[in-house]
């Protein structure tokens, strides 16, 4: 079969499904926190997700932990991004699922564990509660620019976008845009500029997760408590098993006889990272992590003290992807603002993750050089992509260059870039935003603008 084949699709009417004030494409982090930001500011508030349920690479990634939620400031450990996320975190916590904070690169970053199931209802209930409409089980195909076309090359305003759901082809219409989608989807469609990857070929490696239960909790801390000491015992089995990186992450979560692990690296046929836009990729990257994850069992099973009897709990319903389309904005957020620890008179928040670079065979990591005020802020204008006057972009895709984004792509930042989206996109639709008034909403909701230092 031809890969070039064309055939012409007929026109059609599209049923308009809603018209709102800002439109989300996205529930992870930063579409959550754009979402119930948008609805606390006034705005009719509508949130789209192609799972059923929320929470992005979270949950349908199987992360299952929060990071960049920390960082060293005045030489200690301390909540960085604050505002709406404590509301969520406080929701999964009175479900039983939010575990204590956990430091690991000795004390050098700080995550909290969770119930992903516990995340989905905390998350339901927490849009619900703010006023924002949600629309599940629902892709984004394309979008309307003034004018009418939707081959993503008219000028102006994006009028709507066109998901497929299970009652057909929709659109919704909205004064305001927030593309939350991890992969830059409604801005690819929307033709604004982007970058792939590192721009060579490359990008940061994926990873499919599981979680690991039935584990004898005391054993298996005894023998890879320590996070080096995992790598140790891989090393030593390395004839008899085959493993894709170096730097595995198996923790126990809040119930110690189930853990998370972070193990996997998927490549393409090519060696490279698998390419998230590209379906062919996706699909064989799949399979792969699956295999790569059974194989990592039967080596546990084998070889690890507590893990004899280990089973899955659960395989993530889908590859874990770290970096794929990041927008060019106004501001490109780069990997020296992240290690020199930036500062903005446009601030919106701040990220205290350090650089991960997810290379061939394992991770390098890069801390900022103060080391007792190791983070950054987060510029509004990183969020403002060319070309489309009533879109914002938060989350991995917003506007970085490949190495900044490799540690602003975390939960944390995404959170507080979110914030700050969904409140300018509603101080925008009601025709009031500055950057100061943004800014004054912020504060006002909570979030750490650290920026009388």
């Amino acid at each position: 079969m031809n890969a070039a084949a064309r055939l012409h699709e007929p026109a059609r009417q599209t049923e308009i499904y809603a018209e709102v004030d800002v439109c989300v494409l996205g529930g992870g982090p930063a579409g959550l926190a754009a979402a119930v930001s948008a609805a606390r500011g006034g705005a009719r508030t509508l949130l789209v997700e192609r799972y059923g349920f929320l929470g992005g690479m979270g949950t349908a990634g199987g992360v299952t932990n929060f990071a960049g939620l920390y960082g060293r400031r005045q030489g200690r450990m301390q909540p960085l991004v604050r505002g709406v996320v404590d509301e969520l975190l406080a929701r999964i916590d009175r479900l039983g699922g939010l575990n204590e904070p956990q430091d690991g690169m000795q004390g050098r970053i700080r995550v909290r564990s969770y119930d992903t199931s516990a995340y989905k209802c905390a998350a339901d209930e927490w849009l619900l509660a703010a006023g924002v409409q949600l629309l599940f089980h629902a892709l984004a195909v394309g979008c309307i620019r003034e004018g009418g076309s939707d081959s993503g090359k008219a000028s102006g305003r994006i009028d709507a976008l066109l998901v497929e759901t299970r009652s057909g082809r929709r659109a919704i219409r909205a004064r305001e845009f927030i593309d939350a989608s991890g992969d830059a989807d409604l801005a690819h469609f929307a033709g604004v500029p982007y970058e792939l990857g590192d721009g060579q070929g490359g990008a940061l490696f994926p990873s499919t997760m599981a979680r690991i239960g039935n584990v004898d909790a005391e054993r298996a801390l005894a023998a890879v408590g320590d996070f080096k000491a995992i790598d140790a015992r891989m090393q030593a089995a390395a004839g008899r098993w085959r493993f894709a990186r170096r730097g595995a992450i198996l923790r126990p979560q809040r119930n110690r006889r189930e853990w998370r692990a972070n193990v996997t690296q998927v490549a393409n046929a090519d060696g490279l990272a698998v390419d998230a836009t590209d379906a062919r990729q996706l699909s064989a990257g799949e399979i792969e992590g699956r295999r790569q994850l059974v194989e990592y069992l039967r080596f546990l099973r084998a070889e690890v003290p507590g893990f004899e009897a280990a089973e899955f709990v659960e395989i993530a319903p889908q590859l874990g992807i770290r970096e794929s389309r990041r927008v060019v904005g106004e501001y490109v957020l780069s990997g020296e603002d992240v290690l020199g620890g930036a500062r903005f008179a446009d601030v919106i928040g701040l990220s205290g993750w350090p650089a991960e670079q997810h290379v061939a065979g394992g991770i390098e990591w890069a801390f900022p050089r103060d080391a007792d005020n190791a983070y950054h802020q987060l510029p509004f204008r990183m969020l403002l992509p060319q070309g489309a006057p009533n879109l914002l972009v938060a989350g991995r895709c917003a506007s970085m260059d490949h190495l900044g984004q490799s540690a602003a792509r975390v939960s944390g930042p995404c959170f507080a870039m979110g914030q700050a989206a969904g409140s300018a996109a509603a101080l925008r639709a009601a025709g009031r935003f500055t950057i100061e008034a943004l800014q004054q909403r912020l504060r006002a909701d909570g979030a750490d603008l650290d920026d009388a230092s």
